[in-house]
């Protein structure tokens, strides 16, 4: 089971670096299209017709993109005060129950947030601008980012019940 959780967590992880790669481009191409929009208005008094709802669309995609690598960082919302002064099995055992209510609803939002692309690209649906983008090209960053965070909260599932297994928890230590 090790090797399995092992194996699984590389492959996941290379996945999400992927995926915040990504959303990092994406981040910086937003500030560069901006920089041109307000360059194009401030300076040539020609305002573009695409520049903001590309910056839109590209950080709603880093948003989505984003989110899994925040939690395999460890910098996802947790309440911590649900684990001050808790023994670490005490903290494994909650952080294994977060997992499985995390599994359930980003399982949910991906499936229903997979079903919106679709459709959208089934019914040919566009934005209603000039840009005239395919809605399922952005949309289909919402299943994409949870579906990796459903991912990365089954790696936390499978560790802490190795963990709670095994009974391999050190007091002190934040069960990770």
């Amino acid at each position: 089971m090790k090797a399995f959780i092992g194996i699984y967590s590389k492959v996941l992880d290379k996945i999400t670096d992927a995926a915040g790669f990504i959303a990092g481009v994406l981040l910086l191409l937003t500030a560069l299209s901006t920089f041109i929009e307000v360059v194009m208005r401030g300076v040539f008094n020609s305002p573009t017709e695409w520049a903001i709802e590309v910056a839109v669309y590209f950080v709603l995609i880093a948003g989505f993109l984003g989110m899994p690598v925040a939690y395999k960082a460890g910098k996802h919302i947790n309440v911590d005060i649900l684990l001050l002064n808790r023994s670490a099995k005490t903290r494994c055992m909650l952080e294994f129950g977060t997992s499985i209510i995390g599994i359930i609803f980003c399982a949910i939002f991906f499936w229903e947030a997979l079903n919106m692309s679709l459709t959208s690209l089934e019914l040919n649906n566009i934005s209603p601008s000039t840009l005239r983008m395919p809605l399922w090209i952005p949309q289909m960053s919402l299943p994409i980012g949870m579906g990796l965070l459903t991912l990365q909260f089954v790696k936390t599932l499978l560790q802490d019940g190795v963990k709670l297994k095994e009974h391999a928890f050190a007091e002190g230590q934040v069960p990770r």
